[in-house]
């Protein structure tokens, strides 16, 4: 379903606002004109997908908005979504050589926003379906690996399916992003405007091994591409795993982006991890109304994975954090977890005798990792795993000449951006086999 109307209007998601308004015409223009329109472009070189940043910021200084979001999306057809979840402090803006003159870099993702928010408004339609090969792949997923593949595959001409499992399009972009980045229903906006080319069948709730096999899709495709992003959040096994009150961080913020959640008279919480999922739930749980939102992580600052930019925001919003902390059981009261018993540990991440205590807390997420492929690949030739990511090369293929994979569940779970620029290229590297001759 791409429909973004047909979502909640009362959804929890809907009370948070942007962390990165938008740009008005003024503020756009000004800041275009600031570009120094470098001949090597570090903030290009830094770019997964590749998006002529000068190009694009040029013809918004010089009034062709419609040109430079052809830009954009010629490179990455989720440039809408990638202006705003993109770590651009690390990517595009991070390369910016303004960083290196002790003045404020380009603020690359605000521009790229302002064009493709006005695409998508607009409708601007620049892609059109190929002229028929005569060749059809399936897409297993429906996030922005899969849908990236399917758009650059038919720009090409052939006929694509999408199955996903699931019932909204658009992958973690719909039901995993922070929503002050976000929101459910402008993911569903530009996974209908992917899908405007034309061609792309969809069959939802379309689980393989469940309902379809993968020798049946490889019967019903010339090619198979694999996008099906992680598995479901990791335990922690520790007694009292059965409380009510304990959800998985990406779970958690699924039912909060589609639907409603109710926290009344939860005034402590604790999200267990330091990566990046951490980040943004102790965040969301800020902006949900928690009063005091824990992040409890066994390493310290410097050792979590999180971006160091949006801890810095989580810390200014009022998050507190617990160091060299590992939880050993959940505390109970009434069936309903009421906290976390938990040791301190040493620099050898060792416990640290008589260093036991509790952290009060009637909701706990974690955030420790998602679950990864397991049997969902189980009888498939030739399709290898490694540290349960699909094993591929540079351009996607698998040790199956006919399948090949992108984005997390290739990865191991890393940005939108990346997704995206790993279907593009293996849309290309299935394209060529398509065009030299590879069949069923």
């Amino acid at each position: 379903m791409v429909d973004p109307r047909t979502l909640p209007e009362d959804r929890s998601e809907a009370g948070f606002g942007d962390y990165k308004p938008a740009l008005g015409p003024a503020q756009a223009l000004a800041e275009a004109n600031r570009c120094l329109y470098c001949a090597d472009a570090p903030c290009v070189q830094k770019c997964p997908t590749g998006i002529d940043i000068p190009e694009f910021i040029r013809k918004i200084s010089t009034g062709n908005l419609k040109g430079s979001a052809r830009t954009i999306l010629d490179a990455n057809i989720f440039g809408m979504s990638c202006a705003r979840v993109c770590p651009v402090e690390v990517l595009c803006v991070g390369g910016c050589v303004y960083n290196e003159m002790d003045a404020p870099p380009i603020a690359i993702g605000r521009l790229q926003r302002y064009a493709t928010d006005a695409a998508l408004a607009e409708d601007w339609r620049y892609f059109e379906a190929g002229p028929d090969s005569g060749r059809s792949v399936g897409l297993v997923g429906g996030g922005p690996a899969s849908l990236a593949a399917a758009h650059e595959l038919r720009r090409r001409g052939h006929a694509c399916t999408i199955y996903d499992a699931g019932k909204w399009l658009g992958g973690l972009n719909t039901t995993g992003v922070a929503p002050y980045k976000l929101r459910a229903d402008d993911a569903l906006a530009e996974v209908a405007y992917v899908l405007g080319i034309g061609g792309i069948a969809v069959e939802s709730g379309v689980q393989v091994g469940r309902d379809v096999t993968w020798d049946a899709l490889l019967a019903r495709h010339d090619a198979l591409f694999i996008g099906v992003g992680l598995g479901a959040d990791r335990t922690l096994e520790i007694p009292g795993k059965e409380l009510a009150g304990i959800d998985g961080a990406v779970a958690f913020i699924e039912k909060f982006k589609l639907g409603r959640v109710d926290l009344a008279g939860v005034q402590r919480a604790v999200v267990v991890g330091g990566g990046n999922t951490a980040v943004d739930a102790v965040r969301e749980l800020v902006g949900l109304g928690v009063p005091e939102v824990t992040m409890l992580y066994r390493g310290d600052e410097a050792a979590m994975s999180g971006y160091e930019h949006e801890w810095k925001a989580a810390k200014i919003e009022g998050v507190r954090s617990l160091w060299h902390t590992q939880p050993t059981a959940y505390v109970g009261r009434d069936g309903r977890v009421a906290g976390l018993r938990c040791v301190k540990l040493g620099a050898d991440k060792r416990p640290l005798p008589g260093q036991e205590f509790e952290v009060p807390a009637k909701l706990v997420l974690l955030a420790i990792g998602q679950a990864r492929l397991g049997e969902l690949v189980a009888g498939l030739g030739g399709v290898q795993l490694e540290g349960g990511r699909l094993v591929v090369d540079a351009d996607g293929a698998t040790g199956n000449p006919r399948v090949f994979a992108g984005g997390d569940c290739a990865n191991g779970g890393k940005e939108v951006v990346n997704a995206v620029a790993e279907g593009k290229r293996a849309a290309l590297a299935i394209d060529r086999a398509l065009t030299t001759g590879a069949s069923k």
